[in-house]
């Protein structure tokens, strides 16, 4: 809880770190200044790039005590606005999810292997970032808590899946293995709320501990305060809910 008495201040710079198949990428990194110990958050961007709003996302986590990271899934597509890269990326269906799932892993090892993080790492994401996050959550050790907003395909008939795009998610959720937290609006098409109802089944099935929250008069990517779709007083709900949700998890130190 922070008082207007107490000093505040904070690091962010791009770094690079090795990726999967350690491949070296780059990334947003930022902390806050002090000895610590910080809990870990790995931030996964969305669709449209490694654009400023997670910069802004990760320099929030910051803000908020975190040591956070976002690494630029896209590095591989070559450089230029977030924009066009995006739209490239996009074009050619994505990120393939192997890839993605072992850059996030890198970010995760990247976070501890810092001797002021507290040995607790979660992962937030957004859109395709929300279903990365997830997917990411069940195939690797080491994360503590998962957020997952509004994230797409997670939920996947086989006419969906791709070479890049193998398997759902949704079947990878017996192996989940930490917390998660997932932000929905009711008035989204991917997920829609009979998808993500359909996960949630999923998920009490194995008997994993979750929360789901689906926001009325909200659609897909209610958070983007630059975007038509922002809803402001589901995106500062929201916001309240993953900052509660990772305090609860990530707060801790690792025993």
């Amino acid at each position: 809880m922070y008082h207007t008495n107490m000093y505040e201040g904070m690091l962010a710079e791009t770094i690079t770190m090795r990726g999967a198949k350690g491949d070296v990428i780059n990334a947003y990194y930022a902390r806050p200044l002090g000895p610590g110990p910080f809990p870990g958050m790995v931030a996964i961007h969305h669709a449209p790039g490694w654009d400023e709003w997670y910069r802004e996302a990760t320099r929030k986590f910051a803000h908020h005590g975190y040591a956070a990271i976002s690494p630029n899934l896209y590095f591989r597509d070559g450089h230029g606005t977030p924009e066009d890269v995006g739209a490239k990326v996009r074009a050619a269906g994505g990120v393939p999810d192997d890839q993605a799932v072992g850059d996030v892993e890198g970010a995760m090892r990247y976070l501890r292997s810092l001797p002021y993080v507290n040995g607790k790492v979660g992962v937030f994401g957004t859109c395709s970032g929300g279903r990365h996050a997830f997917l990411v959550a069940c195939r690797v050790k080491g994360f503590d808590a998962a957020v997952d907003c509004w994230g797409g395909r997670v939920v996947m008939s086989k006419e969906e899946l791709t070479a890049k795009q193998p398997v759902a998610p949704i079947d990878y959720t017996k192996d989940l293995p930490c917390p998660l937290l997932g932000l929905f609006g009711a008035e989204d098409k991917s997920p829609s709320p009979e998808q993500v109802a359909q996960h949630e089944q999923e998920l009490k099935k194995h008997g994993k501990t979750y929360e789901f929250h689906m926001y009325s008069q909200a659609g897909h990517g209610f958070f983007y305060y630059d975007r038509p779709a922002y809803r402001q007083e589901q995106a500062v709900d929201g916001w309240k809910k993953v900052f509660a949700f990772l305090e609860k998890h990530l707060r801790t130190s690792a025993k």
